[in-house]
Parts: structure tokens; C-alpha cells; sequence
């Protein structure tokens, strides 16, 4: 209180003094006030101030020869003081004025004259004081404990079993004799107390005076040795029973905590709490406050035991209890790219599907004015490393997504953790101000103030290990630890010059060490956790009282969306938060084109030979092969950054979120739209600025559909990281093994048949091969590239004829009458039995399959082929039936290169026309690509393996063998049901299944429930060593 104050109400007190009343009584009055405002230095200070007013306005009033005019002239100077103080004085500090000044009147025993009444009545007129709280106030200072008050307002507190009266509230103190009387004023959050009896009653350590008015301050508590004490939040409940219209009975049973390792975090421990209160929980770190609050919350299922609202398991009962329990994380809760407003209103979306958008909004700005934020509704929350708004304002918010929907049981993790100590204070007035609204609190909460610390009405303490060991009032907790340790004072809770608290103490007591011979402290415990749960026990046996539980729950008035619009929710709010954020519109929009053009302007390679007269051409280009091959890895690697962090960033918010039992798969949903949709537009700009610089006509569409087709199935496996890992830095970490088995292992750098013969096939493609998307995109651009530019696509067919039967007449039935001459050489000698036997099996094997192949070319003599049936004969046929094939295949490679050289010669029948094909084949066909496709640079264009004989040599003419599906690298087209279909097409579809199985992978959390297995076992061998 400020100096000018202090002098004005001296002033006050002295002008309201009545001339013929005793100086001593009035000085006595103002003694008191001035020893409950200031320290006893201070107080004889403004006490004389008092004294030189009083005697210098009784003065001035002999010198008035009219008692009108001395009365008028008291009133100008009330009235003056009094609107000079009004504006610096709050509301509390306004109550503290008046009832000193009732006391002030008519502390001289004679009775409150009317000009004294007139004067005080302009005191609370200028103070605006309501009227009936006026009026109680007087009543309840001036009446005579023979009357009462009838004010719903006042609370009598005596040991009458039988006092019923409908106008006042009552409550029974058994063996309390005298009486307390409280008075509640709504408008100021005030309790004002009074006490007569004869006995000695002590308010906070201090006696109180008799028949005199005090404060009840947060945190009090009323003390004598006949009765139970009276604490604070005992009488404020009694005010506020009549707000709690469904009471919530929050009850642990017996509860125990296992970490999945096997440590104990949470030993034995029953509490119950209700509605209306505020409990804090304290401890050291380490001490298993947030896994206490995670139990409590039903984010983790104890071990043993149980915990209850109302009855009902909220474990066990989880629908029942849907929307009653809200958590507000120590983390910051907030979408850094959104407003306040914005915040708050998607969250209020997804609470109350029954609201109207105008009932939506209004309940979001009332929401943000209650908590003081609507003025800044509109700014950007950002980051707690970026702020646009302050912490305090943050943390509001914060509490705001939670309070908005009115939970019964709210719980806080360290709420004022980096906040000033205003702030601290603000947020927690916040909390009480619920809990006065019937709400039940739990607040974990490290170091508080005084001033938060006498808000709890109640108070849990755990010690290291997961100990519980002390639940009860918070001031008492002071006591009770003191009390243990033998302390001199160990009945003083505050100071009594101040009336302040030191919590820290508690846990000064609770840790204090061994002293050493040199009298430095150890880092052994006096006492250790297990002897303070003992303690607690003991304490908790004979104090603890189970409380009545109610027989329902509390009607819940939210209601959550349908999937789809939860979906729709998700979707708007990702698709905003991205908007609003301009560096990461920038990164992700130019990323891919501004790849695509440093790439494709790279490797836009072309001969500078003076030779060379047609500049750059596709033909000419070799590095198409590298183009193609870096379009893919460019798409996963790209779609795996993109997505990486979306899941991991959010799981702050799920977690909060989870207690409105929201859909996950509406969660999965609208990220997997967004990000593909962003995928869309990034393949899109991607190949129209690549394939545009490399001069690629006519195939955007196709290249952008296996493209995009990779860069989704790169975006579920981002999710799913995302999902399942716990930092941002371990996912970029393993970001590069995922992109670099995708190259390996992709059939471009490294052909499958060269990988190591231990683990691969030289006729196939290994199992690992199949599982990279690398492969599949690669080969659907390599060959849609070959087969389908508009030259190749002309000869194809053609030239798949004179391919196949190239490969037959001229290595494989070469190969074939090669192994027929080893057998006539081998025939006859026993030690070369087994080499016969394989080369007839071989034999078999090929022709079986050129009899299935070719109808009008058989041998009919393919079970002859086998030891001891092989006969000269036999021989001889079979090097007919290879002559005839011969014959067969030059054939029909002689007539599909005369088909082929009428098609050239028909599009090259004028030299116009000539120079037409010329650029035709310049712009759309590729010399390097061809290479690759038709492995032209291999040495081994037969291979003999197992029996049976490879082709090595032209891929992309060659239809696979098997029957669904699998196929040799760079096949044309594949079988699918019994049909072929083009290689692009089968290649897309395998893909989007390998992107369909990632999805339900991340749908069921696969991945990380593998990794939280191996994470347990691993903490289990651990702790078993």
C-alpha cells in the first residue's frame, strides 16, 4: 500500500473520529489495522501520522461555531479523501478499509452515531460497493453475537448439532465452544472472520482477538486443541456447495506402478479427493510426479489397484467416463502456424459437433475472454523460441483447450513452469477460480510461492522411488514434516511478521543428510523414502477419511465429430497451419522444380564435336538412364523429408488430445491427404520442369503418375517413422538407410546378378530387390520410356520377334547341340554319369518348354532323354528337331525384318519424309537408354543355371515366365490373373499395395510396438545384469 494511501486513511480515520469519543479506544483500532498492513517498524510511524490528524482535526472542529457547518465540512473532506485513494486502492484492499472504519466507530463502545453512519455510507458509495454486500458487511461487523445476520453469505461455525436455519449457512465443529462467524463477499473472493468464546483460538499460529474482525486469507486454518482444524478450503466448499451441482468423488485404491523394465515407479498409495478442490502434488525429480498424473489421468494403467470416479474404473470404463477427464501437458500444446483464435476454435470443433458455427464462435471468444486472451485473438501463436504472444498467455491457451470443453477432473503438469512470478500467480488463480466452480484439479507443480502455495486445498508429497508420504492440508505439511525431525518450532507453519510460507523447506527436512566427522554433509539420507511412506502410514491411518462417492456422473456437453468430419477437421487445420507458414510453403513448393532444374540442366549432356549437326538431341543424350534413375530417388527422398516430422510434431497434441477419444484412422487420413496432395504438386512441377530441359516429349502424364505413385509411398514411410520413433533427430538419422538401400538395391547401379551369389539369384531378382520401391519405379520409367516413345513404339513388335528368335537360333540352340555332343562323348564313361544326367535333364527342361512355346516345331521324343534310354537314334532326332528350329527361327526373323524394313521404307519414301523419320528418332529415342533395356554390354548372353537356360540378353523383348506378377528386370509387361499387362501399369499397382500395406502398418502402429518390445526387453537384461 502506498504512502499517499496510507496518509488518507489516517486522515480518514482521524476525520471520522468523534471529538468526545476516548483517543485510546480509536488508536487501538488503527494500531491494528496498521500492524496488519505493515511490520511493526513501520506502523508507530504512521500511527503518529494518525495522532497529528486527529489532534489537528479536533482543532479545526472547535473552531466551527455550527455543527452544520462542521458536519458539512467533514463530508467535503471525505469525500475528497476517499475519491483521491479510490482509484489506487483493489477491491480487497477497499473491504479492509471499511469494516476498519465500522470497527473504528464503534470501538468506543457507545453507539454508532447517524453522521458517523452518514460518513461511512459515503465511503462505500465512493468505493462502489454493491449494496447488499454493504449491507452485510455493516451487519456483520456491528451486530451483536446475540443476533446474526441472515445472509446466505454468512457461515456460523459452532458445536449445535440441532441449528437449522434456512438464511445461513451452518456447519458443526464438535467440541468447539464459542462461535465463528465468516462472511463471503462474491465481489471481492474475501472472507471475513469473527470470533467469540472464551476459549483460545488461533488463526494461522496467531491468537485471535476477541470480537474483533480478521481476514481469511487463502490458505488459513483455525487451530484449538479441543477441535479438528478448520482450514480454508473447508469453508470455502461450504460457500460453494451450492455450485456443484453433480459432485465427482476422484478415488485411488491401493494403486502401484511397474515400469515395463520391471522398476517400480509408483509404490502402494490410496487417496480420494472431490469436487471443488485443488490439489497439488509436489516432489523432488525423480520422484514420480508426472507418472502419478499419467495413472491418475488414465494415459497409464496401474500395475495394481484402481482408480475410481464416481465408481466407475476409468481404466477399465472408458467409455462411460468419455470427456470427464482433461490434461494439460507441462509441453507446449499449441500449432505454432495458427492464431489464438484459430487454436482454440478447431479444438472446440472437435468437441462439439452439436454446435452451431455461430454458437461455436461465440463460445470460443467467451472462452478467450474469461482467460483474458481476446484481445490478442488474432495474432500468431508461434513458437516458445519464436514468441509473438507472452508465456503467460501461452500457458492460458493452453489451459483454454482443455477448460473449454469443462472437464470435472482437470490435471496440470507444472503450469507455471517458466513463467514470471505474476503470471505463476495469474494461472493459478485461474485453476482455483475452477475449483471454486466445483471443478476437481490436480496440479503437479515445483517450487511454488507462498502465495500458490496456500491456494491448494490439498496437498500430495512423494519422495524418490515413487513414495508417497504425506496427503493432507498444505500449511500442515510444514508442521507435520517439523514435527517429525523434533524441531524446536515444529509447530509454526508461516511467519509472523508476514504470514508467509516456505515450501522449500519441506523438502529441506525431507532430504536432509548425514553429516560427516568434519560436519560436511553426505550423500546418505537421515531419513531415507521407506521411512517417511512408514510415517505417512501410520499419519494416514488414524486422518484419512474415505469420502462418499456420488451415484452418477456428471452430464458431459460435448460431443465429438463423425469420422468423416473428423477427418475434414484434421485436414483444414494441417492445410492452415501450413499456409500460414511461409518458409515452409517456400522449401516444399521450389524444392522439387529447383531439384529438377539443377539435375536435368546438369545432365542435359550432348557431343560438341563439329560432327555433331544437330546440337542437343534426346538420341544423343547417355545420361537419360541417370535422369530416370534420379527422378526416383529424388521422389522418396524427397517424400520421406516432407513427411518425417508430421506425426512426431503433433504427438504432444494426440496425447491431449486422446481424451477426447477422437478417430485415429481420421487423424492418419487427413495427413495422408495432405501430404499426398502436396506429393501431387511437387511430381507435377517436378517432371514439367525436368522433362521439359531434357526435351522428353509426350509422356508428362505417365512420368507424373509413377512419380507422384513413389513420392506417396515415400510419404507413409515417413509417417510411419515419424509415428514410431521418439525424436526428430534420430528420424534423420535414419532417413539415409532408408534412401540408400533404395539405390543399392535398385538394379541400376548394381544388376541383381551381381549382387552376392549367398543371397541373390543370377535369374531372378531377390526378395529384398522386390520390397524397393527404387526397382519398380525405375524399370516402369526405363521401359514406358522405350516401349512407348513414338519411334520405338513403331518397331516393337518387330523387333521383338527378330529378338526372340535371334536369341534361339543363334545361342540357344547352339547351347543345345553343344550339350548333345558332350553327351555322345560322355556316354560311354562311367565317371562322367552325372554331367550326362544333368546335361539330358537340361535338355528336357528346354525343349519341354519350346514344345509349349512353339506347336508347329515339336519333338516327340522328349521321354527318350533320359540315362539309359538315350540312344543313337534318339540323338539323331533330336539334332533334326534343332535343325528345324533353326530353320523355323531364321524364318520368322526374316520376315519381321522385312515387315520392319517395309514400315522404315513406307515412312521414308521422300526425302522430306526421310528427314522427318531422322528427327523423329533424334527427339524420342535414346542410344543409352536402349543399352541398358537391352543389355548389349553383356558378355554372357546365355546363361546355363540349375538345369536350365537364361536369357541374358534383350529384357525388354523377353515376357516373363511366371505366372503373377514376378518377372526379370526390365520385362515389357507382366502377368496378372492370367493377362498381360503392361509393365508401367503393374508397376503403379505395386507400388500403391506396398503404400496400402505401409498405411495399415501405421494404422495398427506395427512398428512401433516392435520397437517399444525391443526397447523392454533390452531395459529387462539391463536391470537382470
Amino acid at each position: 500500500m502506498s504512502e499517499k494511501i496510507l496518509n488518507a486513511l489516517m486522515q480518514l480515520f482521524a476525520i471520522i473520529s468523534r471529538p468526545e469519543s476516548k483517543l485510546s479506544d480509536r488508536r487501538t483500532v488503527v494500531e491494528s489495522f496498521l500492524i496488519r498492513q505493515l511490520n511493526r517498524e513501520l506502523a508507530p510511524k504512521y500511527l503518529k501520522v494518525f495522532d497529528d490528524y486527529y489532534s489537528e482535526h479536533q482543532e479545526k472542529q472547535k473552531e466551527k461555531d455550527k455543527i452544520t457547518r462542521r458536519i458539512s465540512s467533514i463530508s467535503v473532506r471525505v469525500l475528497k479523501i476517499c475519491t483521491d485513494v479510490n482509484e489506487e486502492l483493489t477491491q480487497q484492499q477497499k473491504v479492509i478499509v471499511l469494516f476498519q472504519l465500522l470497527e473504528f466507530v464503534k470501538s468506543d463502545g457507545n453507539e454508532v452515531s447517524h453522521q458517523e453512519m452518514e460518513f461511512i455510507n459515503t465511503v462505500a458509495s465512493i468505493f462502489n460497493f454493491p449494496a447488499d454486500e454493504y449491507e452485510d458487511i455493516k451487519q456483520f461487523v456491528l451486530t451483536n453475537f446475540e443476533h446474526f445476520p441472515e445472509s446466505e453469505h454468512v457461515l456460523l461455525i459452532d458445536n449445535r448439532k440441532d441449528f437449522q436455519h434456512p438464511a445461513v449457512k451452518h456447519s458443526l465443529v464438535e467440541g468447539m465452544e464459542g462461535q465463528i462467524r465468516i462472511l463471503y463477499l462474491p465481489s471481492s473472493n474475501i472472507y471475513l472472520l469473527r470470533y467469540v468464546g472464551e476459549k483460545e483460538i488461533y488463526l494461522n499460529g496467531q491468537l485471535l482477538q476477541h470480537d474483533k474482525v480478521h481476514v481469511f486469507t487463502t490458505g488459513s486454518s483455525i487451530r484449538n486443541p479441543q477441535i479438528k482444524p478448520i482450514y480454508y478450503s473447508d469453508v470455502v466448499s461450504s460457500f460453494h456447495r451450492d455450485l456443484m451441482k453433480e459432485k465427482i468423488v476422484f478415488e485411488a485404491d491401493r494403486i502401484e506402478y511397474h515400469f515395463s523394465g520391471g522398476k517400480i515407479g509408483l509404490h502402494e498409495m490410496s487417496f480420494s479427493e472431490e469436487s471443488g478442490r485443488l490439489v497439488g502434488i509436489m516432489g523432488a525429480s525423480g520422484a514420480g510426479k508426472s507418472t502419478l498424473l499419467n495413472v491418475l489421468n488414465g494415459t497409464a494403467s496401474p500395475t495394481s489397484g484402481s482408480v475410481r470416479i464416481n465408481g466407475y474404473d476409468i481404466h477399465k470404463e472408458k467409455e462411460k467416463l468419455k470427456g470427464l477427464i482433461g490434461y494439460v501437458s507441462q509441453d507446449d500444446l499449441l500449432i505454432e502456424e495458427l492464431t489464438v483464435f484459430q487454436n482454440l476454435y478447431y479444438n472446440a470443433k472437435l468437441c462439439f459437433d452439436n454446435y452451431t458455427e455461430k454458437e461455436l464462435v461465440e463460445t470460443v471468444n467467451r472462452t478467450l475472454e474469461n482467460l483474458g486472451l481476446y484481445e490478442i485473438k488474432d495474432i500468431q501463436v508461434g513458437s516458445p523460441l519464436n514468441k509473438k504472444i507472452s508465456g503467460g498467455q501461452r500457458k492460458r491457451l493452453n489451459i483454454a483447450l482443455e477448460l473449454i470443453r469443462e472437464p470435472s477432473v482437470l490435471f496440470l503438469d507444472e503450469p507455471t513452469s517458466g513463467l514470471s512470478s505474476r503470471d505463476s500467480v495469474n494461472i493459478m488463480d485461474l485453476l482455483k477460480e475452477l475449483s471454486l466452480k466445483g471443478k476437481l484439479v490436480f496440479v503437479v507443480i515445483h517450487q511454488p510461492s507462498s502465495e500458490i502455495f496456500k491456494m491448494f486445498d490439498r496437498l500430495l508429497i512423494l519422495d524418490t522411488g515413487g513414495y508417497l508420504i504425506y496427503n493432507g492440508d498444505p500449511i500442515d505439511s510444514i508442521i507435520y514434516f517439523k514435527e517429525r525431525v523434533h524441531h524446536a518450532n515444529w509447530n509454526e507453519s508461516e511467519c509472523h511478521a508476514c504470514g508467509n510460507v516456505n515450501p522449500e523447506q519441506i523438502f529441506n527436512i525431507v532430504e536432509l543428510a548425514v553429516l560427516d566427522e568434519y560436519g560436511k554433509q553426505t550423500r546418505t539420507r537421515k531419513i531415507s523414502p521407506q521411512e517417511w511412506y512408514s510415517y505417512y502410514k501410520e499419519y494416514s491411518s488414524e486422518n484419512n477419511q474415505k469420502k462418499q462417492a456420488g451415484n452418477t456422473l456428471p452430464k458431459i456437453s460435448f460431443k465429438t465429430p463423425n469420422r468423416f468430419r473428423q477427418f475434414l477437421i484434421f485436414a483444414k487445420r494441417d492445410i492452415l497451419s501450413k499456409l500460414a507458414n511461409t518458409q515452409y510453403l517456400v522449401i516444399n513448393f521450389l524444392e522439387a522444380p529447383v531439384l529438377a532444374l539443377i539435375m536435368a540442366y546438369i545432365i542435359k549432356y550432348y557431343n560438341v564435336n563439329v560432327t555433331n549437326q544437330y546440337g542437343y538431341t534426346l538420341f544423343g543424350n547417355s545420361n537419360l538412364p541417370v535422369y530416370l534413375f534420379m527422378s526416383v530417388i529424388v521422389a522418396i527422398f524427397v517424400g520421406l523429408t516432407v513427411s518425417a516430422e508430421e506425426i512426431i510434431k503433433d504427438r504432444k497434441i494426440l496425447k491431449r488430445e486422446a481424451f477426447l477419444d477422437l478417430s485415429w484412422s481420421s487423424y492418419l487420413l487427413s495427413k495422408v491427404g495432405v501430404q499426398f496432395g502436396l506429393s501431387a504438386i511437387q511430381a507435377l512441377t517436378f517432371v514439367l520442369v525436368g522433362n521439359s530441359i531434357m526435351e522428353i516429349k509426350g509422356m508428362y502424364w505417365q512420368y507424373w503418375l509413377v512419380l507422384f505413385s513413389i513420392w506417396t509411398s515415400s510419404n507413409m514411410m515417413g509417417l510411419m517413422i515419424s509415428d514410431s520413433f521418439k525424436t526428430v533427430v534420430t528420424i534423420y538419422i535414419l532417413i539415409p538407410f532408408l534412401v540408400i538401400p533404395q539405390i543399392i538395391l535398385s538394379g541400376v547401379l548394381v544388376k541383381y546378378e551381381k549382387l552376392n551369389p549367398a543371397i541373390s539369384s543370377p535369374t531372378s531378382i531377390p526378395f529384398y530387390g522386390e520390397l524397393m520401391t527404387a526397382r519398380w519405379g525405375y524399370e516402369a520409367l526405363a521401359v514406358y520410356q522405350f516401349k512407348e516413345n513414338k519411334y520405338d513404339r513403331q518397331f516393337y513388335q518387330w523387333n521383338k520377334i527378330m529378338s526372340m528368335a535371334d536369341f534361339r537360333k543363334n545361342y540357344w540352340i547352339n547351347h543345345l547341340n553343344r550339350k548333345l555332343d558332350e553327351i555322345e562323348s560322355n556316354i560311354d564313361h562311367p565317371e562322367s554319369k552325372q554331367k550326362v544326367e544333368n546335361d539330358l535333364q537340361l535338355l528336357r527342361n528346354e525343349i519341354g518348354k519350346e514344345n509349349q512355346r512353339n506347336r508347329q516345331v515339336a519333338f516327340a521324343f522328349i521321354d527318350s532323354l533320359v540315362p539309359g534310354h538315350v540312344t543313337p537314334r534318339i540323338m539323331e532326332e533330336a539334332r533334326s528337331y534343332l535343325r528345324l528350329l533353326n530353320t523355323y527361327y531364321i524364318r520368322l526373323s526374316n520376315k519381321a525384318n522385312e515387315e520392319k524394313d517395309k514400315l522404315i521404307s513406307s515412312l521414308q519414301r521422300t526425302p522430306e519424309m526421310k528427314e522427318s523419320f531422322q528427327w523423329l528418332k533424334r527427339r524420342h529415342a535414346n542410344e543409352a537408354l536402349e543399352e541398358f533395356v537391352t543389355n548389349k554390354n553383356e558378355t554372357d548372353r546365355i546363361l546355363e543355371y540349375k538345369n536350365h537356360l537364361y536369357q541374358k540378353i534383350n529384357p525388354i523383348y523377353l515376357d516373363p515366365e511366371s505366372r503373377f506378377i514376378k518377372a526379370h528386370f526390365y520385362a515389357p509387361r507382366k502377368m496378372v490373373f492370367g493377362r498381360y499387362i503392361d509393365t508401367i501399369w503393374v508397376n503403379i499397382g505395386v507400388i500403391w499395395f506396398m503404400t496400402i500395406i505401409l498405411y495399415l502398418m501405421l494404422y495398427f502402429r506395427l512398428l512401433k510396438k516392435l520397437l517399444d518390445s525391443i526397447e523392454n526387453l533390452s531395459l529387462r537384461f539391463s536391470q537382470a545384469e
